[in-house]
């Protein structure tokens, strides 16, 4: 008995993506707490423009289930493209960066005095800056 299983084209796994398929999916919520008036501001950073505002972080976790669904409803009714939330694997790990020879040269200067490759050098730069000192300067030249 030879069977041959059909696979969906992209088009069809598309066409078949309704309400419930994109509020199964894990997207991020980002949570703001307004420390002056009280209360929090929740949005998903995925879904450009949802957002909601709750007293408490409980009645807040609700009402952003509530607005991705608006959200969504209001995509679907109108045909528009949903993005799906981001994941780890949509990430090599890698990027091509082109810099001044200038910088390149004190990069390569300062890994040598730290005796690490200037590869683990920016990692630790960029680390440094993307883990919470943002608007400060990197003191790199």
């Amino acid at each position: 008995m030879n069977m041959k299983v059909k696979r969906k084209t992209k088009v069809e796994i598309e066409m078949n993506k309704d309400l419930n398929y994109y509020m199964s999916l894990n997207y991020k919520i980002e949570i703001i707490e307004d420390k002056e008036e009280g209360g929090y501001a929740l949005r998903c950073p995925e879904l450009r423009g949802c957002i909601t505002c709750a007293e408490t972080l409980e009645q807040g976790l609700e009402m952003i289930e509530d607005a991705k669904r608006c959200w969504f409803e209001a995509c679907i009714e109108d045909n528009m493209q949903i993005p799906e939330p981001l994941q780890l694997d949509d990430y090599s790990g890698q990027f091509k960066l082109r810099i001044p020879k200038s910088l390149h040269k004190t990069l390569a200067e300062r890994s040598r005095q730290e005796g690490i490759s200037m590869n683990q050098y920016c990692l630790y730069l960029l680390s440094s800056g993307a883990n919470g000192s943002h608007g400060q300067k990197a003191n790199v030249g």
